[in-house]
């Protein structure tokens, strides 16, 4: 007896077990741990959880069936399994559409390698972003709805396609104008890419967010489910009460004042200024690249 605690003493007490860790251990732990957090706050942001919920529960019936053994279930969820996969595609589909649109937002790697060199540059002046502020407030004053979408990276073509096509310069007067009631574009929404207004009218995606409030109508709705499906800002001037909101990113922020206004269309004309940055850096460094291979 003594020889055998003597033994397991020896074999788990003396002799610790130190893992060889190597840096690409402490990468993937670290990559996994992103993926798994990024996973779990799109389940919570969207209504994937609910429907996990019926997956959990399902999960659990079909895992009664086997403890009970319950060989018809059993053998019905077999081989339903292909078709349950399937069904759990077509379903999460809107859901795993955000979230690779989500992804392919982040600028990590198109600060590093800039696929689109060819792309037209999104990037709007002081001029356009003071006009956009003062023809919301003004509008906002006399109680005028407006829809205003500032597309920033994502392009947004197959909603600009739903509009009336428009070539203009961005200036209060013109917002004004447009957003004016009884006129031929005041219905829908703009779009405005850089300093100019490139279509009106244009219909857009509601959300189906339900923690939305119900005072809410159908232009705010516009505006939250375009943030959802791109990264513009989508500003709302309402109607009844004549409050300017932002929504971004799926969050609508209400009744903003005007300079926090400027602070959010600041932030994003920062941002595209530094992409431009980059990429004429990185495109400066590829043509000395040419030319010392030359």
């Amino acid at each position: 007896m003594g020889e055998l605690f003597s033994g397991i003493a020896d074999k788990y007490v003396f002799e610790w077990y130190i893992p060889n860790v190597r840096v690409t251990d402490v990468v993937e732990v670290l990559i996994l741990t992103f993926l798994i957090y990024q996973i779990m706050v799109w389940i919570k942001n969207t209504k994937a959880w609910m429907l996990l919920r019926g997956i959990l529960v399902l999960a659990i019936f079909i895992l009664l069936a086997a403890i009970f053994n319950m060989h018809t279930i059993l053998f019905i969820a077999e081989n339903l399994v292909t078709v349950m996969a399937t069904a759990a595609i077509v379903v999460f589909q809107p859901e795993l559409r955000r979230a690779l649109e989500k992804l392919g937002e982040r600028k990590f790697l198109t600060s590093v390698v800039p696929f689109e060199s060819n792309r037209e540059k999104s990037h709007f002046s002081e001029q356009t972003r003071e006009g956009i502020i003062r023809a919301c407030y003004a509008m906002g004053k006399v109680k005028t709805g407006a829809l205003i979408v500032v597309e920033q990276e994502i392009r947004l073509t197959e909603y600009e396609s739903t509009g009336i096509e428009l070539d203009c310069v961005v200036s209060s007067q013109v917002l004004i104008n447009i957003f004016e009631h009884n006129t031929p574009l005041h219905d829908g929404a703009i779009i405005v890419r850089g300093d100019r207004i490139v279509s009106a009218t244009c219909y857009l995606p509601l959300s189906d967010n339900m923690g939305l409030s119900k005072d809410l109508g159908t232009r705010h709705r516009a505006a939250v489910g375009m943030s959802e499906v791109s990264d513009a800002m989508v500003i709302v001037v309402s109607e009844e009460t004549g409050a300017v909101s932002v929504a971004q990113g799926g969050q609508l922020y209400r009744a903003v004042s005007e300079d926090k206004l400027r602070e959010m269309l600041t932030e994003i004309q920062a941002k595209k200024a530094e992409t431009k940055r980059i990429w004429e850096f990185w495109k400066g460094r590829r043509k000395n690249e040419k030319k010392s291979n030359e």
